[in-house]
């Protein structure tokens, strides 16, 4: 079979573009094409099977990749031709069709049925077009300029087939040898007519007089109108916060059947939750910190129903059950560890009644053969966590250091660790099945998922322990300072060793998307930053304050030399104290901190030894308290100007963060001063911005086309100049918080979003809009009068009114997703909001660790039956174009 590969593409001189054909199973071909005229490359290859799957580079002079398509082409070949001339374009990741088709197409087109296109021997042309259509009326026509095309008559447009999801075709004959025009149109199969014409112009292509030989022309990206895309909105809310009638104190798998009926009633088309893995590290509150997962496979427990297992509970303990479930269903906010300690005694009791009937079941062996991967090292990290009362496996006395082969033996039956393995193995099983069902309900309404995934890993998790060469276990990741918290943040997280993922082509991201992408439809990355370049610190350090961007170029011996910067490693490295910064630290209490640091005899002062560290201070403070001066001993550790870090056997230096604002700077000449500032701005706006792009562009690639799901980062802090430029190109799809504005101005106009955007008023990391309202009421002024563009003095609380307009701010744009917390809702209705405003905060980013426990004051079920208020909200959405 000859395939005949031709594209246009405009090429600088010495650049040239290869083909690539990838074979399943077998090492990709790469064809040279040969530059023709008119932009136009040619290629000949010899093929043997009736699918092909390709790929275009660009390639310079000396043979490196310049540009390369990340989405491949695929086409698929009728049997009764041997000989296809193929017309082509370059495919971009950020073409609509790419990004468009995704599970969320799937859902909202749930009842389709691939149709099929006859391909007769007269026939010259075959178009194929990709066009994600998310309105089910809609078709593709095709209408061109000759006679067999209609002569351009709507009323005589071609039909085409969406023969997968998203694709179009149709073959036909063509029988005038001339220069053909051609145009794609939206036709409405219930007014039967052609409702638009796309954008841009005429498409052409040429006469095929060549006898049995098919012409394929193969285009990308339909060009839609705004308000042709998909266009979506959504509630935002944790399962945890869920509350119902059948509640045990926590919302559960089972309750999202619930959020999905009530989303349905008020045309919203997308729930957006937080991660759902299991965090048990302690059984303490400090687990219901949902971004430190011990697996990144496992579900947390939190989220089982007791009553939707296989098996019932135990006659004598249901009244128990019944007495527990009413106290922890009553409270306002979640009792996490009450909670969870009853759940694990109602599971345990099931398990043990029920567990000869549990491992004859078929459905559980095939769960545990499909998963064995991470289930097995997650079944024995959570025996040996439970049987050594900590998740540190440095602490453990035995499987310190993970073995695959000695691992293994916990599931088997002559082991002694066997039935507490299989038990939480069963209990993985069972919430798989759970989440899989409501998950499947929600999906039968057409409304979509949208999971979570951290950046990172908890230190003490099975992935760390199961495979440390993957992670940077001597450091911590975590967030400059921002908006949220001047010290920065310290997650406490091992940073990620890129280059051993890279060796396997990302397996690891690989696989957890695919895990993930069971149950979700779309996905936000949490902290997308981390994919260009994560925050770390040393173990030494508690504060984010001490981190520095890695990887970063870094600032060498030599510049302070070229700079006739007069460095001194203790002066710049270590904490600058004197006697007034010493009074201004402690005050009259500076003789206490004497115990923690030595005289220099010259003016100055440095910390012993044993405390030249915030680990090691606050190590000492946990067995000796010290009172207030803990506080101000650990911040007087950071007062530094530059953190070192050693790379290749040399000391590289990294300026603190805000520099400029330490102590120790205003301790430096004026000249030094500007030369350092001048350094500091270098370092963090100018030079790190290439390396990052390549960074991001090394990985996120590869890593995205792994799976189906809509992909959003949240893209929150300090943002560098490459980000938007890498996300725009994968299409990435990017978050905008009105009150975290990217730009140099107070608040985000919604109204400014372009399409690749979620909008939104405020997250699970910021006050809710009525707590925000009171905490600066100068800001709420300037909010009130310029941002809602209402006249006099803001009211001192934020009425349903106000909230209404806030939200309808966000859904009239042509950002693709405006998705609300389930609290902003609920505030444009005073009947329906909480009294207790400070019980609707979910998260505070100063605060660490925090207790995530907010719980919606209302019953699912009451608020389905909420009439008015979900009609009300069913009709922006509806207005708005979003369904």
């Amino acid at each position: 079979m000859k395939l005949y590969f031709n594209i246009g593409y405009s090429t600088k001189v010495g650049e040239s573009l290869k083909l690539v054909i990838n074979e399943e199973g077998a090492v990709s071909k790469i064809h040279t094409m040969f530059y023709t005229e008119n932009g136009l490359w040619k290629c000949e290859v010899d093929y043997f099977s009736k699918s092909v799957s390709y790929q275009y580079q660009l390639i310079d002079e000396r043979g490196n990749i310049v540009k390369e398509e990340f989405v491949p082409h695929h086409l698929q070949f009728p049997h009764n031709y041997k000989e296809f001339i193929i017309f082509d374009e370059w495919n971009n990741k950020n073409f609509p069709e790419n990004y468009l088709n995704n599970k969320i197409l799937h859902n909202k087109l749930n009842q389709f049925v691939p149709e099929k296109i006859s391909v007769l021997k007269k026939h010259t042309h075959l178009f194929r077009i990709e066009a994600p259509i998310y309105n089910p009326d809609w078709k593709i026509v095709l209408i061109g300029s000759t006679d067999s095309l209609g002569n351009w008559d709507y009323e005589k447009a071609i039909h085409l087939s969406q023969t997968d999801f998203g694709v179009w075709e149709t073959s036909l004959e063509i029988p005038e040898n001339e220069f053909i025009q051609y145009k794609y149109c939206l036709y409405d199969k219930k007014e039967e007519r052609v409702i638009d014409v796309e954008t841009g112009e005429n498409r052409f292509t040429v006469g095929n007089p060549v006898k049995d030989v098919l012409q394929v022309v193969s285009n990308h990206y339909f060009r839609f109108k705004a308000y042709q895309m998909y266009h979506d909105a959504g509630v935002a809310v944790p399962v945890f916060s869920l509350r119902s009638e059948n509640g045990f104190g926590v919302g559960e798998f089972s309750d999202m059947k619930k959020l999905a009926d009530w989303a349905k009633e008020t045309n919203l088309g997308i729930i957006q939750i937080l991660p759902i893995n299991d965090t048990t590290a302690n059984y303490s509150w400090t687990d219901s910190y949902p971004y430190a997962a011990v697996s990144v496979y496992a579900l947390h427990p939190q989220y089982i129903s007791l009553e939707n297992l296989d098996f019932p509970l135990p006659k004598d303990l249901v009244d128990g059950y019944l007495a527990d479930k009413e106290q922890l269903n009553a409270l306002d906010l979640i009792d996490y560890e009450r909670m969870i300690e009853s759940k694990w005694k109602y599971l345990n009791a099931v398990f043990t009644v029920d567990k000869d009937k549990i491992y004859k079941d078929r459905n559980f062996k095939k769960f545990i053969k499909d998963n064995e991967e991470w289930l097995i090292p997650y079944a024995a990290f959570c025996v040996l966590r439970d049987k050594y009362k900590t998740p540190n496996f440095n602490d453990w006395k035995t499987h310190k250091k993970y073995i695959a082969g000695k691992i293994a033996q916990f599931f088997s039956p002559k082991s002694k660790d066997y039935d507490a393995s299989m038990l939480h193995a069963w209990v993985q099983f069972q919430l798989h099945k759970q989440l899989k069902d409501a998950i499947d309900y929600t999906h039968s309404l057409g409304v979509s998922v949208k999971g979570d995934l951290p950046i990172g890993i908890y230190r003490y998790s099975v992935e760390a322990w199961a495979e440390p060469e993957l992670f940077g276990m001597d450091f911590q990741a975590g967030a400059p300072p921002d908006q949220f918290t001047e010290l920065g943040q310290n997650w406490e997280f091992p940073t990620y060793n890129w280059e051993a993922m890279k060796e396997d082509d990302y397996r690891w991201w690989k696989n957890r998307f695919k895990a993930l992408e069971q149950y979700f439809d779309a996905m936000r990355i949490d902290h997308i930053l981390g994919f260009f370049r994560i925050w770390r610190m040393p173990i030494s350090a508690t504060q984010g304050i001490l981190g520095y961007f890695y990887p970063a170029v870094p600032i060498v011996l030599g510049e302070f030399k070229a700079l006739h910067i007069p460095f001194n490693f203790d002066r710049y490295c270590k904490p600058f104290i004197n006697d007034q910064i010493l009074w201004n630290y402690f005050g009259e209490n500076a003789n206490k901190a004497f115990e923690f640091i030595q005289n220099n005899h010259n003016g100055t002062y440095s910390f012993k030894e044993e405390f030249d560290t915030q680990r090691k201070l606050s190590d000492f403070f946990k067995k000796n308290p010290r009172g207030p001066i803990e506080e101000q001993l650990i911040s007087l550790c950071a007062n530094v100007l530059f953190l070192t870090e050693e790379r290749n056997g040399e000391t590289v230096y990294h300026p603190r963060f805000n520099l400029y604002k330490t102590d120790s700077y205003q301790y430096l000449s004026d000249w030094e001063k500007k030369t350092l500032y001048d350094l500091y701005h270098d370092y963090f706006f100018r030079r790190q911005d290439h390396l990052w792009y390549e960074k991001a562009m090394e990985k996120l690639p590869v890593i995205l086309n792994a799976t189906e799901m809509l992909i959003c980062g949240e893209d929150l802090g300090l943002v560098p100049a490459c980000v938007p430029v890498v996300m725009d190109e994968l299409a990435i799809i990017a978050l905008k918080v009105q009150r975290m504005p990217a730009e140099n101005i107070p608040f985000y106009n919604p109204k400014n979003a372009s399409y690749l955007n979620v909008v939104t008023a405020s997250s699970h990391d910021s006050s809710t809009l009525r707590q925000w309202w009171k905490e600066d009421p100068a800001l709420t002024q300037k909010y009130f009068n310029q941002q809602l563009i209402q006249y006099g003095r803001s009211p001192e609380e934020l009425d349903s009114h106000l909230a209404e307009i806030i939200m309808k701010q966000h859904l009239y744009n042509d950002a693709m997703l405006a998705i609300f917390p389930i609290q902003e809702f609920l505030a444009t209705d005073k009947r329906l909001t909480n009294e207790n405003m400070d019980n609707e905060r979910i998260n505070n980013p100063a605060v660490f660790p925090h207790y995530w426990r907010y719980r919606m004051h209302l019953k699912l079920e009451d608020l389905k039956n909420e009439e008015t208020f979900n009609e009300k909200i069913a009709n922006w959405v509806k207005d708005s174009g979003r369904m």
